[in-house]
């Protein structure tokens, strides 16, 4: 078994300006990144709370799976994020343990990162992310 560190909790919000100002007022938590993300059609902020990272992700498109998700569910935990060294590695190493991935292939993330994801149907309903570093 595989000791798959936590790299962020991500969030979706119909707002990141309000929900970053409750996050400041909760927890302390500082900007840590912003950016678009136009391979997933959302706006991502990046805070952080001592020792963890909180993602949030607004949608910059009806079409987004954020939207669907904030249409469906309401704001929100959205993903888990676990980092990897080697994303390809644990890419196969997930679809051949029978886990449903969404990508064949990683694709671009934030903060210069590879991801993949994990439907929920083969987590217990939440939906995972594994993640690296490009450089």
């Amino acid at each position: 078994m595989k000791n798959l560190p936590l790299d962020h909790i991500g969030v979706a919000v119909r707002n990141i300006e309000e929900a970053t100002r409750k996050y400041q007022e909760l927890l302390g938590a500082e900007i840590l990144h912003d950016e678009i993300v136009p391979s997933q059609k959302v706006k991502v902020r990046f805070l952080k709370h001592n020792n963890t990272k909180t993602e949030l992700l607004e949608a910059t498109e009806e079409s987004s799976a954020v939207a669907k998700f904030l249409e469906k569910r309401g704001e929100g935990l959205h993903h888990i994020a676990f980092a990897v060294e080697n994303i390809h590695q644990e890419l196969s190493r997930m679809k051949n343990a029978g886990y449903q991935v969404l990508q064949e292939e990683p694709v671009p993330g934030a903060m210069d990162k590879l991801v993949f994801f994990i439907h929920p149907k083969s987590v217990g309903g939440i939906l995972v992310e594994i993640c690296q570093p490009r450089s």
